[in-house]
């Protein structure tokens, strides 16, 4: 005789079937939970407000500020290293009791401080850009208020107000060292003043070509590389090629100088020396038409960088 069995008979066919259709319809449809989220009831602040607060996060970028201690190292460097000359010459300046700075405020940008300006526009314009474009935030900035010209704008304002900074300090230890000093202050605010106008001119110039470099690539060492190329690069084949040209065929200095337009750094300076009278000193520009034509080529620099930006993010 066969025992019975202890397992539950199968259930039948229509329960599994109502089962199934239950949880197919439990899946399909889900449950909404009240987790407690709420919508922004606060202000618009809107797309101007927006374009400031990326210039000054840009800003406070080229410098480090916000970030880790190792971005900090090299900005923070290069605005000791252009400062620090201007103070010990201001100390030199007073110890000797002399009657005038050992260096020219114009002259001190193109000499002491230029290098250290480079390397920093080199290394700090693929910060503002590169970082952006190699993590592809770019069209995060895009899906708010904020425009493409606002993006580029913003950028730039950023950087060209970083290069402000570097070229400005220095100029300003040595105009309060003079004041203090007991130097003519007529001679020392003019000059100083003249010092300020190269300042912006290098700052314009230089954050263009930064930016436009920085721009054409997500990787930061090629921009770094590519800045400083140009920036330094174009000024030893200007030197050069006007070395040659007095040289071999004793071709005087105002023709030569027209080889200085192949480097950036020589046009503002020189258009600069021009422009404030001080040519005989610290070198210019081949006569008037020169500085018409140098002056035009800062202008294009600056105006086709925007362009060119402009166009770089329209396909972004």
């Amino acid at each position: 005789m066969t025992a019975p069995s202890d397992l539950p008979a199968d259930p039948p066919r229509a329960v599994v079937a109502a089962a199934a259709g239950a949880a197919t319809a439990a899946t399909t449809q889900g449950v909404i939970h009240d987790i407690g989220y709420r919508g922004y009831q606060g202000p618009r602040l809107g797309r101007g407000y927006a374009t400031r607060s990326l210039f000054v996060q840009s800003l406070r970028a080229a410098f480090g500020l916000g970030r880790s201690a190792r971005a900090k190292v090299l900005p923070m460097l290069m605005l000791a290293a252009v400062t620090l000359p201007a103070a010990v010459l201001v100390a030199i300046t007073i110890m000797e009791s002399r009657t005038e700075l050992a260096t020219d405020y114009p002259r001190y940008l193109a000499g002491v401080g230029l290098l250290f300006v480079e390397i920093f526009t080199a290394a700090q314009a693929p910060v503002l850009l590169s970082r952006d474009l190699r993590h592809a935030t770019v069209p995060l900035y895009f899906s708010r208020p904020i425009t493409r010209a606002d993006y580029v704008r913003a950028k730039a304002a950023a950087l060209v107000v970083a290069l402000l900074v570097v070229t400005v300090l220095p100029l300003l230890v040595l105009y309060l060292g003079a004041l203090l000093g007991g130097l003519d202050p007529a001679r020392n605010t003019e000059h100083f003043a003249i010092g300020l106008l190269a300042a912006l001119l290098y700052s314009v110039v230089f954050a263009a070509v930064g930016l436009v470099i920085a721009a054409a690539t997500p990787r930061r060492g090629f921009g770094v590389a590519a800045i400083m190329g140009v920036l330094v690069v174009s000024g030893l084949v200007a030197n050069i090629v006007v070395a040659l040209t007095q040289g071999a065929h004793q071709v005087g200095t105002d023709n030569s100088s027209w080889a200085y337009l192949l480097a950036p750094d020589e046009v503002v300076a020189r258009f600069t020396n021009q422009l404030c009278g001080l040519a005989g000193d610290l070198g210019g520009t081949p006569g008037s038409l020169g500085a018409v034509v140098y002056g035009l080529e800062i202008v294009v620099i600056a105006a086709g960088a925007y362009a060119l930006l402009l166009r770089r993010y329209r396909k972004i």
